[in-house]
């Protein structure tokens, strides 16, 4: 674990006590702090209190005296809709308000990391889509280049729950708006923002609130490298924000959609990969054959993982190589199997009309499972992009409301994962895609997308 520093001897409270909240607590007190923890339920306190931390209650008057922080783990909302009670008693207090995340980077600046003779770095990952794609293909890139390397943060472990980082390691982080809005200390030496949708608007007060969480990355400290998806304003604002011209090596601008070649970038057009340095292209990459990065979303987390380890003077054919042998992550266009020349893709991640778009805009002829609980405004603005969809088979809360949208496609009400997988096995034609993108929060029928996914897998495994 990494021990937090600067508290030693204090008082720390940590209010929620899941995943990062344990690990937390194990930080605080490795570091010599006292951790004063609470939850709101009665499991996760009792799993804390076997663990020996003392459970204080931190929504009782009082119950900031003589504590010197507050950490908030990020499922709980401290602005929008409102703020958690447990949090506005903190500010009555004057205590600071904080998260594993900005604890690690505040450790870091004052731990041994500069002992090494080529110090440890940090990457960090953040925007609406492709989050954990672009970190988990950072950490194969950097892997298959030999370079000590872990992933953490909104993906795999913890951020204060990883392994004292050795000589030249290279820690991945990805990070959500919920990470990014409360940290106190954002200094990666990295930083990239993929792209920007409309996604947790009610917890940031709306999309400027949404980008503000975001755009702190770049602006708490700031990276000594950012690299910038420009194919949103947002991307564009940010982008134009960090440099002093287009000769700023510090920017290195990507795209999914159109050709640049100012400044250094890193661009994906008709499925292939280039970079353009000082008014030249440098190198080109044919992604189209990789099955683990299919469709332009992926092409874009390609362009964003490029940048990234081209920012820390990574070889362009060891970043082609790995590239090539990246076998995607479950839930995210991952291909279970193949079977008379029909393709079956879970992309059960897709929990949004934006991510289900680009789903849908990845395979030539789709026979699409979607449905859950949907959210506000349905499916209605897939509209453009159904033209590949020869037909829907719809699951969930949502089905018939999703019928309702689809104009001249064609549908099946099928309810249930099982009977969707196999009436559209049964409808598929060679070069056909079945493709589970749900467009929808699974929390109607499955605890989470993961579960959602691994019960198509079984489905479709049971066919193969």
């Amino acid at each position: 674990m990494i021990p937090v520093l600067g508290y030693e001897g204090q008082k720390v409270a940590v209010l929620g006590l899941g995943r990062s909240g344990l690990a937390t607590a194990r930080s605080l007190k490795e570091g010599g702090a006292q951790a004063l923890c609470w939850d709101d339920s009665v499991e996760a306190r009792d799993a804390a209190h076997a663990e020996g931390f003392e459970i204080h209650d931190l929504s009782k008057q009082g119950a900031f005296e003589g504590v010197a922080c507050l950490v908030v783990s990020p499922g709980i909302p401290h602005l929008y809709p409102e703020p958690n009670k447990v949090i506005a008693l903190a500010w009555d207090a004057g205590v600071p308000v904080d998260n594993d995340i900005g604890l690690f980077f505040r450790s870091l600046g004052q731990g041994d990391w500069m002992e090494h003779d080529t110090p440890p770095r940090v990457i960090a990952v953040t925007g609406s889509n492709g989050k954990s794609t672009t970190s988990a293909l950072i950490h194969h890139i950097l892997t298959e280049n030999g370079t000590p390397s872990q992933l953490a943060g909104n993906i795999g472990r913890g951020v204060l729950d990883i392994e004292p980082p050795v000589e030249g390691e290279v820690i991945v982080l990805e990070l959500s708006s919920y990470q990014t809005d409360l940290a106190r200390a954002l200094t990666p030496d990295v930083a990239v923002f993929t792209n920007l949708s409309p996604d947790h608007l009610d917890r940031h007060g709306g999309m400027g609130g949404y980008f503000a969480a975001k755009r702190r990355l770049f602006a708490e400290g700031g990276p000594d490298r950012a690299v910038i998806g420009v194919d949103e304003v947002e991307g564009q604002y940010l982008a134009n924000q960090l440099v002093e011209g287009l000769g700023d090596a510090r920017l290195i601008r990507i795209s999914a959609e159109r050709k640049l070649t100012t400044g250094w970038s890193v661009f994906a057009r008709k499925g292939f990969l280039s970079e353009w340095r000082k008014g030249r292209q440098t190198t080109s990459i044919d992604l189209r054959a990789i099955d683990g990065l299919p469709g332009a979303h992926n092409h874009q987390n390609a362009c964003a993982a490029y940048g990234a380890c081209r920012a820390i003077n990574i070889a362009p054919k060891t970043i082609e190589l790995a590239l090539v042998s990246f076998k995607g992550l479950p839930h995210r266009s991952q291909l279970i199997g193949e079977k008379d020349g029909v393709k079956f893709v879970n992309d059960s991640k897709a929990t949004n009309v934006d991510a289900a778009a680009k789903a849908l805009q990845a395979f030539p002829r789709i026979r699409w499972i979607a449905g859950g609980m949907g959210k506000d405004g349905g499916i209605a603005d897939l509209a453009p992009h159904l033209g590949a969809v020869a037909k829907a088979y719809l699951i969930g809360f949502s089905a018939r409301d999703f019928a309702l949208q689809l104009g001249d496609t064609p549908y099946e009400i099928c309810e249930t994962m099982d009977v969707a997988v196999a009436r559209a096995a049964a409808d598929a034609q060679a070069g056909d895609t079945v493709l589970l993108a749900p467009a929808a929060a699974s929390f109607d029928q499955y605890p989470n997308f993961e579960r959602r996914g691994d019960d198509f897998a079984q489905a479709v495994e049971a066919l193969l």
